[in-house]
């Protein structure tokens, strides 16, 4: 593991979340000497490109997560003049892309030989790493804000037997908390600090390049909560990129929620580092985060890719997570339709040229949020069962 500050370096199986030196981010350096034709006849799962995962292969803890579907999207692609494709990472076993991160995580956290993991959660994170953690026979820990976690998500670490503790706070105070207890070593953290979580997490990277044909995309667009997807997605990129495997790079582009938005200020006026938000709000609570522990990596990661970040207002986030559903058949979470509002309100801005090819990453499943999906939509018209109220309704004089 690699300081991405100040350069210094650590043993893989140390117990370690941030640098000793400078107390800024890890990277685990994975460098793979293999073909990509070694992949080519394996299972369709995130495991199909196991030499890039730097964990002990036979501790794997897997649930059979990755190979999600790549959705070519002509009828929303053509509206927008673009070459539009959506991975649809709510196909994962939990429904969500942290099914990828929490293989990998919770792989190490046997290899490490803990009893115990934890983590503080939006909801997606607390659903996987619950079934994660009990495929695994660990114990696990997670700390929600109360009151803020969609239903299915809060239904899911329940269900898969997590201790869920409810937190008078928010998400960015949960994580603070739970950090400080990984430290004293009561337990392991796998929240996205956790460098071997992004490990996970890289191989939508791979997955889409593959899915290309062994080419990289003009650009992929993904929400931003917590920042650690779109980091990790670029470093796998990178990874195939050095490896010799594509020959070009994509443009990464983040979309966060106007009311939780400190890496898109930031990019606005070309900082490296954010300004916390310090009552991060948005209908989509995936991306309800004003402290975004990976900032440092998205940020590098949208300037090092020639990227760019965007806000979008609640209002565009449901619009497009109905247009999405009712173009292409495709239902997400409101976090995932950020990407698909953000990607409207770039290319109607301009900035984005005509014909590009374009990969949007939906991160959940639209069950995920029941509640907010059915207030979305007009109720029911409720009749009798008669044949003639209802030929009334579907064909009216």
């Amino acid at each position: 593991m690699k300081c991405i500050s100040c350069g210094a370096e650590y043993d893989n199986m140390e117990i370690i979340y941030t640098c000793k030196e400078c107390d800024s981010l890890l990277e685990v350096l994975c460098h793979a000497e293999v073909s990509r034709d070694i992949f080519a006849c394996r299972k369709s799962t995130m495991w199909k490109y196991k030499e890039f995962m730097p964990v002990d292969h036979s501790h794997i803890v897997s649930l059979e997560e990755g190979g999600t579907p790549f959705c070519h999207c002509p009828q929303l692609g053509d509206e927008l003049g673009i070459d539009l494709y959506v991975k649809v990472e709510g196909s994962n076993p939990t429904g969500s892309f942290k099914d990828r991160g929490m293989s990998v995580g919770i792989t190490k956290a046997l290899e490490l030989g803990v009893s115990t993991v934890g983590c503080a959660s939006t909801g997606n994170t607390s659903a996987s790493l619950a079934a994660y953690a009990a495929r695994a026979g660990l114990r696990c820990i997670v700390l929600l804000p109360a009151g803020k976690v969609a239903l299915g998500k809060l239904a899911q670490a329940m269900f898969h037997g997590a201790e869920v503790v409810s937190v008078r706070g928010n998400f960015d105070e949960a994580l603070e908390t739970i950090t400080a207890l990984a430290l004293k070593g009561e337990l392991y953290l796998l929240n996205s600090v956790n460098p071997f979580r992004l490990e996970g997490q890289k191989s939508i990277g791979f997955e889409i390049v593959d899915d290309l044909g062994w080419k990289s995309p003009d650009r992929i667009v993904l929400p931003v909560g917590n920042a650690g997807n779109i980091s990790a997605i670029w470093k796998g990129i990178r990874e195939f990129h050095e490896a010799g495997f594509i020959s070009d790079l994509p443009r990464m582009t983040g979309i966060q929620a106007e009311g939780a938005a400190p890496i898109a200020r930031a990019v606005a006026k070309g900082r490296d580092d954010i300004v916390p938000v310090e009552n991060p709000e948005t209908i989509a609570t995936a991306i309800r985060i004003g402290a975004p522990v990976s900032a440092k990596k998205a940020l590098r990661a949208i300037y090092e890719s020639d990227g760019m970040a965007e806000t979008v207002a609640d209002e565009e986030i449901l619009s497009a997570q109905k247009l999405l559903a009712r173009t292409e058949g495709i239902g997400v979470e409101p976090a995932s339709a950020a990407s698909i509002a953000g990607l409207i309100k770039i290319v109607d801005a301009g900035k984005i040229d005509k014909g590009e090819q374009i990969v949007c990453v939906v991160t959940g499943h639209l069950l995920k949020d029941p509640n907010t999906a059915i207030n979305a939509c007009t109720k029911p018209v409720e009749v009798d069962a008669d044949v003639g109220a209802l030929s009334r309704i579907i064909n009216p004089a």
